[in-house]
């Protein structure tokens, strides 16, 4: 079977080839080309072999004019269209067709082993290839009709994808300079004893005070009283009386009687 538009191609071209009637064949065993008249061919001519689809044709053509002789569509091989002899690798037996579907069987002959060999090798050729398209096709048919798997996302189906996020790993966190964390101490060095009890009620004059060149300094008796030293007396003067032993008269004292000036 063909179909029109189809390319045509070239197989295998022999110059040389003759032609022969053949008696029927007697029995099953085969043709054998010893009952041929070898000597006579009945047409010599030159063979073709084309391929149109998966159809091969062997054109048996007038070697001058090219005009076709007859013509043998091969649909499979080995197969009936083409036969071996059983005496010789050099002949063969077609069947031939016309245009209206009448068929006959001729006998063929190289007069060379070599060019019987291209002719049998351009055949395997051609169906190897034709076997080969039948089974891409049926596996793509087999595909076809099996369940198809729907990788399509479903109504309101989500994917989530996570890109770059890695285990995190725990790394301990560094100490920070305002920490409660004791430094240790200084190596071969002593940490200095605190100040003893006996200190703990001096008061240190402040930069101000000395500044002024006055000494402030709390009474021992109370506390709410503050003495001012003159600097033109000596640096360290006499202490006042407590409060509760001074005259009333003493308290209205002139400010300019005096080193001491009592609140």
């Amino acid at each position: 079977m063909t179909t029109e538009g189809e390319y045509e191609s070239v197989l295998c071209v022999k110059p040389d080839v003759n032609v022969y009637r053949i008696p029927p064949r007697a029995t099953n065993r085969g043709y054998r080309a010893a009952d041929w008249k070898l000597d006579a061919p009945d047409w010599t001519g030159r063979m073709r072999i084309t391929a149109k689809g998966k159809v091969a044709y062997i054109k048996l053509e007038d070697k001058v004019s090219g005009e076709l002789f007859a013509q043998a569509p091969v649909q499979e091989y080995p197969g009936i269209a083409v036969e071996t002899v059983n005496d010789s690798s050099r002949y063969f037996v077609l069947r031939i067709q016309d245009d209206n579907g009448r068929s006959a069987f001729i006998g063929v002959g190289f007069g060379d082993r070599g060019d019987a060999f291209d002719f049998n090798v351009a055949l395997q050729d051609h169906f190897k290839w034709v076997k080969q398209e039948n089974e891409i096709i049926k596996n793509a048919q087999a595909v076809d009709s099996g369940p198809k798997l729907d990788l399509g996302f479903k109504e309101g189906q989500t994917i989530t994808l996570n890109i770059g996020q890695g285990k995190k790993r725990d790394k301990p966190r560094p100490q920070s300079s305002g920490g409660l964390g004791l430094l240790p101490p200084p190596p071969g060095g002593k940490i200095a004893p605190p100040p003893s009890s006996s200190n703990h009620n001096t008061v240190q004059p402040s930069v101000g005070v000395t500044q002024i060149g006055c000494l402030l300094e709390l009474d021992s008796s109370n506390s709410n009283t503050v003495v001012q030293s003159n600097p033109s007396s000596e640096l360290w003067g006499d202490f006042s009386a407590p409060a509760s032993s001074v005259p009333p008269s003493a308290s209205r004292q002139d400010p300019t009687s005096g080193n001491w000036v009592q609140f």
